[in-house]
């Protein structure tokens, strides 16, 4: 089995894809296979989120690249940047993870929240398309860490 220990800068040149949904590129370790069927492991440092694009050496050189899955999602198509604001506060009010243009905001689906947006008088699209939400502001921290306490 191969082992990929490291996330590297971005190359043209690669050995092999691993095409991965956002809920397993957000882990540090795991188990995977890439797309031509071979097994990897996969241990990176804490905290690391895999993007679309990256790229991953193994011990014995091999370079994989790192492409997002189609994944189930609801996407919301909105020519209002008001209604946009609105939507993406209320999803990151609720510590969603969203994708975010400035025409559409995307976050994996789940029925509740898609209930929510049509009653803010959107439309939702559940599709399948690749998940690449915003890191955050806290740009690779993993959790939820800042300067005061939760009472």
């Amino acid at each position: 089995m191969l082992t990929l220990t490291e996330k590297i800068e971005a190359t043209h040149r690669h050995d092999a894809t691993l095409t991965l949904p956002f809920d397993v590129r957000q882990k540090s370790r795991f188990r995977a296979t890439l797309d031509d069927g071979q097994d990897v492991g996969v241990i990176l440092p804490r905290g690391a989120v895999l993007r679309e694009g990256d790229c991953l050496r193994a011990e014995q050189g091999d370079v994989v690249i790192v492409r997002a899955a189609q994944e189930t999602v609801s996407t919301v198509h909105v020519t209002d940047a008001l209604l946009l604001a609105r939507a993406a506060y209320h999803l990151g009010n609720r510590h969603v993870p969203l994708q975010i243009t400035a025409q559409w905001l995307r976050y994996q689906h789940d029925h509740v929240l898609d209930d929510m947006i049509r009653q803010m008088g959107l439309d939702v699209l559940c599709e399948q398309a690749p998940f690449e939400p915003e890191s955050g502001a806290y740009s690779g921290a993993h959790g939820h860490h800042h300067g005061h306490a939760h009472d």
